[in-house]
């Protein structure tokens, strides 16, 4: 498939029905592939959970366990007590757990609860680490979420994504459905739906806004959507095709894909409105921008060479650099939260898979071997890429880890496909235990 078909088929897949959110079945997770070494981890229920609705250790084991990184040891129905004490540390240790996570939930009056976590090494037989934060009932999930992140970095020196959100396009029927979701595929909520394809979602540095391409009006328009207050703008709606929209790092600015002089072409857009600014000149086809973290490059796509390729220029236009030469189709450039690397699609023996670049030495990784791979982003941690695939016949959601050792797959009701993984977002605030 060329680019000019691959983008063809991409655009002509868009009437706008709703702009409120409203909660949809969730994605179910499978993993797929472990780590070379799983980290043995039992994580206790937490003492008083059972008044709440989700169980917060449930959540976390579930968070830990899709990593492929954690091997949760079966730590039994009763709640273990949550005490600076070191609760039998060496029992635990012959049950064969490296660490142990225990907890509690305590009722506020106001309704909300009072949330304590304490982590435990018990081959060191010290506590590594202990929280605690205040959840809204509505919040619990969320709170569960980032008790997962702080016992991932406390074990692995990395920050962790539970608490993060991705976004994509769900198709059941006829129904081209945006939705958003916590990064487990669960309390997704719809953004927009519509009876036209809806495309290319991209998120703002701040997780506000999300950016998409809609053909509600039977054209491809780029639109912008603040997802706290609802509202939307038409920030792309010139003469011809508006596409492929990515926002700068200071949200101030749009890169996009417009055919204003006659062929496929990058613009820059204020997100307030007003004219484009050319930044491309090629006369072959020029899309899917990607900023660098810093803003001061794009990466994009280009046949300008004679078949699709990934190049770099300027964030403010000129001189374009050629990235990748190995085969003859490589696409949709992302480059990685510390803009060491980039990943993107990869055509190897008739297959499209995703792959990475480190950009100081310029090779490249496989790391899927899927057959109709598509759409990769980084997390915000950069651990992880979640990418479009296809299995049995319909579009599905996986992750694989940036160095390719596990992989997972996201599996809705639909046709699921255009993911983007969204920055960190505003956490509860947590206090330390001593």
């Amino acid at each position: 498939m060329t680019l000019s078909k691959r983008s063809f088929l991409r655009l002509v897949s868009l009437l706008l029905a709703s702009v409120a959110f409203s909660a949809q079945a969730d994605i179910t997770i499978e993993v797929t592939g472990t780590g070379a070494r799983q980290l043995p981890v039992a994580i206790a229920g937490l003492t008083g959970e059972v008044v709440l609705k989700q169980s917060i250790s449930d959540v976390i084991r579930a968070d830990l366990a899709s990593t492929g990184r954690f091997r949760l040891v079966e730590a039994g129905s009763v709640p273990v007590a949550e005490t600076p004490a070191k609760p039998e540390l060496g029992n635990w240790k012959t049950r064969g757990a490296d660490a142990l996570a225990t907890g509690s939930v305590t009722p506020n009056a106001d309704g909300s609860v009072q949330v304590r976590l304490r982590l435990f090494d018990t081959l060191s037989q010290k506590q590594l680490a202990g929280f605690e934060l205040r959840a809204q009932a509505a919040d619990t999930r969320r709170a569960a979420h980032q008790l997962a992140d702080q016992i991932y970095e406390a074990l692995t020196g990395e920050r962790g994504v539970f608490s993060t959100r991705i976004a994509y396009v769900l198709k059941q029927g006829k129904r081209y459905q945006l939705q958003i979701a916590d990064a487990d595929g669960h309390n997704a909520q719809t953004v927009v739906d519509s009876n036209e394809p809806i495309l290319s979602p991209a998120w703002s540095q701040d997780g506000r806004k999300l950016a998409y391409v809609s053909f509600e009006r039977k054209k491809p328009i780029v639109y912008t959507q603040d997802l706290y207050a609802g509202t939307r703008r038409a920030v792309a709606a010139f003469k011809g095709s508006n596409s492929a929209p990515a926002f700068s790092p200071d949200g101030r600015t749009l890169a996009v894909t417009l055919t204003l002089d006659g062929i496929s072409q990058i613009y820059a857009v204020d997100t307030g409105g007003g004219a484009p600014r050319r930044l491309s000149r090629s006369f072959s086809i020029d899309t899917e921008a990607s900023y660098s973290p810093d803003g001061s490059q794009i990466a994009f796509t280009s046949d300008r060479g004679g078949s699709p390729q990934i190049y770099l220029m300027p964030a403010s236009g000129g001189e374009a650099q050629r990235l990748t030469f190995e085969g003859s189709y490589n696409v949709s450039p992302t480059f990685s939260p510390d803009g060491r690397s980039m990943t993107f699609i990869r055509r190897e023996n008739g297959r499209f898979v995703v792959a990475t670049m480190d950009l100081a030495t310029r090779q490249t990784l496989t790391l899927t071997n899927g057959g109709a791979d598509e759409s990769p982003s980084y997390a915000p941690n950069g651990k992880l890429i979640l990418y479009a695939s296809q299995a049995g016949g319909r579009g599905v959601l996986a992750t694989v880890s940036a160095d390719g050792q596990f992989s997972q797959r996201l599996s809705a009701s639909g046709d699921t496909r255009e993911p983007a993984w969204g920055p960190y977002a505003t956490p509860l605030a947590v206090s330390r235990l001593p």
